[in-house]
């Protein structure tokens, strides 16, 4: 009998310590499923932060401007706009595009443009930055081709703003320096896929027109991505302007 219940005893035990070591192995498990779903949520989590800080710094940081001159030229005046819609066209690494410019509704900005477009300023510019995640724009206008050039005068405020911070396709738009609503000069961007561009203290951007045909040749070219592979840098293949013209 003694044997009979020492043989139970051990068997007891053994069965205990098998539920024990399973109990362990399960809390284990569960332990490594919420470490795993901790370290997914935080991947998420900073590829989210990552997206919108690349959007607030490419914004808030702007596109960068000459140091000032002694004796700034002058922004040409508004009245040059003469308060109607123009009709232009330009190629832009070598694909025709035609847009139309809001002088009614963006004089400051479409003035400048009209009178840097008469004397053949693009012509000799290129669009010398991509984006292509979170905010879809190629930038242009800069002669000095890495964001720190301009016509040697700068002009504001903000004009003609969208009032959501909603940038659609085909928008033409002025670059400006983050917060700083007159340090607009010649730098531009066109927007390729919807983009929200939140505004700064200085407001938002000034919209002075649209592309009105082959937006999908920017598109083709914007998806050519960058020449380092990241989502916000100089275009893969030189991106130049020609031809330039408005009527």
């Amino acid at each position: 009998m003694a044997n009979q219940k020492s043989k139970l005893s051990k068997a007891a035990e053994a069965r205990i310590a098998n539920y024990e070591a399973k109990s362990t192995m399960v809390e284990g498990r569960k332990e490594i499923r919420r470490k795993d779903n901790m370290l997914s949520i935080a991947i998420i989590f900073g590829a989210v932060i990552v997206a919108i800080s690349a959007q607030l710094v490419y914004f808030n940081f702007g596109p960068g401007i000459p140091k000032p001159t002694a004796k700034p030229l002058a922004a040409p005046a508004a009245s040059v706009a003469e308060n109607r819609v123009w009709n232009g066209s330009m190629t832009v690494a070598g694909k025709p595009v035609n847009f139309e410019l809001y002088g009614d509704k963006a004089p400051k900005a479409v003035a400048s443009f009209v009178t840097l477009s008469n004397k053949g300023f693009f012509d000799t510019t290129g669009c010398h930055r991509v984006t292509t995640a979170g905010i879809f724009v190629l930038q242009c206008g800069d002669p000095a081709g890495d964001g720190t050039g301009g016509p040697g005068y700068n002009f504001g405020p903000v004009e003609n703003a969208p009032a959501d911070n909603v940038y659609g396709p085909g928008v033409i738009a002025m670059a400006r320096t983050g917060n700083n609503a007159n340090s607009m000069g010649s730098q531009f961007f066109i927007v390729y896929g919807n983009s929200t561009i939140p505004a700064d203290s200085a407001g938002g951007y000034t919209v002075f027109g649209k592309i009105t045909s082959n937006l999908k040749s920017l598109v083709e070219l914007a998806k050519q991505g960058t020449a380092d592979g990241s989502t916000d840098g100089r275009p893969k293949s030189p991106i130049q302007l020609a031809a330039v013209t408005v009527k």
